[in-house]
């Protein structure tokens, strides 16, 4: 049995990881540290089935508590970190940038060095690996031609992504100071089950089931290459099996779209599932509003470094997945009420202390 420290694990893609990683790989056992801040929600794992339940332990904690990851390191003598946690919504970190030094920078520097310790003492298995999942907003800003690559110089726009830089770079340097087995990762936009409401397609989709506005920045011409969280999660295990120490590894799901035209497909699709005509189009929903502060334009992932040394490729097409994460969200209701209402919040307090 192998053991993995997954930090975050109860974000949105630290969720489908644990997920799809403890479905498909029977000798790992996650142990899953999460602050549960606004977006970190347990119950998301809380119906895993029998037999993969028991390789999976919940502990409520913060990253930037030095003892209690020297505690677990200790307890577990894990075989590698899968690193998700993070301050994630740059809408947020232009209001409160500070929460996201602190988790971002500070929070990934304590995991640095309690893999330092475990490397100084001698005690790291063979084969350990530091995965450090970062993001395609640490490049900055493309024109309309060219792709973001693994030497694409660093140019962070948002507090997020200079947060996220910042964070690549120690774990980086960790590798070339103390050689740390570290990896790093830069992915496209996400999307999928589990995603929090406030970001672009559930905040589509949950406002046009309910005849809201659907709010989108600038001309709405702003261009994402659109990448199926569960793509995400299989290239990370094969990033963390078969990647080599010290590398950075784009991925994307080579889907570029405008904002406008996923706002278009989505009207579309939910007008079909709800059995709205042509005449109750939610395209007249569609509100523009001011552009938000170092919005950047396009983004777009040259993952051919993956895919020609790791053999990893997209298994989903965006639309087939996009009509999947559709589905998710108009049949999971009662989980997006608690997560909007703020009702999860009272049953963590109540059902998981810090430990």
């Amino acid at each position: 049995m192998k053991n993995y420290l997954v930090t975050g694990g109860a974000g949105f893609i630290g969720t489908n990881f644990i997920r799809h990683a403890l479905a498909i790989r029977s000798d790992w056992y996650i142990v899953n540290l999460d602050a549960l801040t606004y977006a970190g929600n347990p119950a998301n794992l809380e119906n895993l089935e029998s037999g993969i339940a028991e390789r999976y332990r919940f502990i409520r904690g913060d990253i930037r508590d030095a003892s209690l990851l020297d505690s677990l390191f200790l307890e577990y003598n894990f075989d590698g970190v899968i690193h998700f946690a993070a301050e994630s919504h740059v809408d947020r970190s232009i209001h409160g940038p500070e929460d996201f030094v602190e988790t971002n920078v500070i929070g990934t520097f304590r995991l640095l060095e309690a893999c330092r310790k475990l490397q100084q003492d001698k005690k790291m298995p063979d084969g350990f690996r530091f995965l450090h999942i970062s993001t395609d907003e640490v490049y900055g800003s493309l024109g309309p031609e060219g792709y973001f690559t693994e030497q694409t110089p660093y140019d962070p726009s948002s507090p997020y992504s200079a947060s996220k830089s910042s964070a690549d770079h120690f774990v980086k340097a960790y590798f070339r100071t103390y050689g740390l087995p570290t990896l790093v990762t830069n992915c496209s936009n996400n999307y999928g089950p589990y995603q929090f409401p406030e970001k672009l397609i559930p905040l589509i989709i949950l406002n046009i089931v309910e005849e809201k506005p659907l709010p989108i920045y600038g001309d709405g011409k702003n261009i994402r290459d659109w990448l199926y969280v569960i793509d995400h999660c299989d290239a990370l295990i094969t990033i963390l099996e078969k990647g080599v120490p010290g590398e950075t590894y784009n991925i994307g799901g080579g889907a570029e779209r405008e904002n406008i035209e996923i706002v278009h497909l989505l009207c579309d699709l939910v007008d079909d599932r709800l059995g709205h005509s042509d005449r109750e189009s939610s395209r007249r929903l569609i509100k523009f509003v001011t552009d938000r502060p170092g919005h950047d334009r396009r983004y777009a992932i040259d993952a051919t470094k993956i895919q020609t040394e790791l053999n990893w490729i997209p298994g989903y097409s965006f639309e087939e997945a996009l009509e999947s994460t559709v589905d998710w969200f108009l049949n999971n209701m009662k989980w997006i009420d608690s997560v909007r209402s703020g009702n999860y919040r009272k049953w963590i307090e109540q059902n998981y202390q810090h430990r």
